[in-house]
């Protein structure tokens, strides 16, 4: 470990030397690459040279125990030493973990009410309003592609493209079956009943990860459904696109200009298709989202949401908290930073017992 680390030091310094370099600066792409691939490396090294300050403290350290009136002095100093040393070390194994080539990308989120009738769609309805507050809450821009309006005020499906700094990283983890147990409004005899949504979380494709080719596909517009501003349901505005060789469908009626809509659903489309690729080289689920969420199926929770208790509860890492009024209007960084440590935890555990990176989920 720590030659590849004295490797990616020599790598820092390097660069660091190029950007001084007359033939990196007029080069605003080269100049643009190279600062990047230091930037991504600055917080290694510079935890690399503390780990070194401290090892070199240590051997210093380690030589006053020999001197009876400093030997007390040194065991303690060397114990405070070591601890800072370790927990130095297991930051650095963490930071050389292979990073997910898509933590930076924005996302199109996904959120269809599975089973449990009027009152999966009213959960799907607030699930969709906490990833809208937890975006405001992180200062990105979130936007309704397509919104499929259920009965009571709920909905059936919601397509919601969010962007800013490094969305997946953070919201990777929400895919899956979210179960909700609570009494819904039209309980009469006041029973528990249990409901669930499914939520996608898919990386944005860039226009070179995903080719799309033309005479692939079909376009069909038609008249925009559901609520709307002026003009919206009046002309043929929204648009599906078919994918002929996948068959994967994609629409987007939010805007007034087809032209808007059609430039959101290639996005929409090629998230899709990028996803599905990325499935089928990782080897991990099959190239279609229902692979990434599941059925709906009640038993294939991810997160059960228990509302006469007051509690969440995520099956995957143990983590229960409370307070779910909070939870719902977008408070959800703490169980977000619980699953990242969990399964950073699991990535680490299998580098260490088999020298292969565990996969994320």
């Amino acid at each position: 470990m720590f030659q590849h680390l004295d490797d990616i030091e020599l790598k820092f310094e390097r660069l660091t030397n190029d950007l001084a370099d007359p033939a990196v600066t007029s080069n605003a792409a080269r100049l643009q690459k190279t600062a990047k691939e230091r930037s991504q490396l600055e917080g290694l090294v510079e935890t690399y040279r503390a780990f070194k300050r401290l090892r070199e403290q240590v051997v210093q350290t380690e030589t006053l125990l020999a001197d009876p009136d400093l030997k007390e002095m040194a065991k303690a100093e060397l114990a405070n030493l070591t601890l800072e040393a370790e927990a130095l070390e297991a930051k650095l194994k963490i930071l050389l973990l292979p990073k997910d080539p898509n933590d930076e990308r924005n996302v199109i989120l996904e959120i269809r009410a599975g089973t449990g009738g009027d009152e999966a769609g009213l959960f799907a309805g607030e699930l969709m309003r906490l990833y809208l507050r937890y975006a405001e809450r992180r200062g990105w821009k979130a936007d309704i592609a397509d919104l499929a309006e259920g009965n009571a005020g709920g909905i059936k499906e919601a397509i919601v493209t969010i962007s800013g700094e490094a969305v997946y990283s953070s919201l990777k983890w929400e895919s899956g079956v979210h179960r909700v147990q609570r009494v819904p409004q039209t309980e009469a005899q006041g029973r528990i009943h249990t409901s669930t949504v499914t939520v996608a979380v898919m990386p944005e494709a860039d226009d070179v990860d995903i080719q799309v080719n033309p005479a692939d596909l079909e376009m069909d517009v038609f008249r925009s459904t559901g609520s709307g501003g002026q003009s919206v349901n009046t002309t043929d505005s929204a648009v599906r696109l078919t994918h002929k060789p996948t068959g994967l469908v994609v629409k987007c009626q939010q805007e007034k200009s087809q032209i808007k809509n059609r430039a959101m659903a290639m996005k929409m489309l090629r998230a899709k298709l990028y996803e599905a690729e990325q499935s089928r080289l990782k080897n991990e689920r099959d190239a279609t989202r229902k692979s990434q969420v599941g059925s709906g199926e009640r038993s294939e929770k991810i997160r059960t949401y228990n509302f006469p208790q007051d509690r969440i509860t995520d099956h995957r890492i143990g983590l229960t908290r409370h307070n779910l009024p909070a939870l719902m209007d977008g408070d959800i960084q703490d169980v977000l930073d619980a699953c990242r440590a969990f399964f950073t935890a699991q990535q680490l555990k299998s580098t260490t017992e088999t020298g292969e990176p565990a996969r994320e989920p």
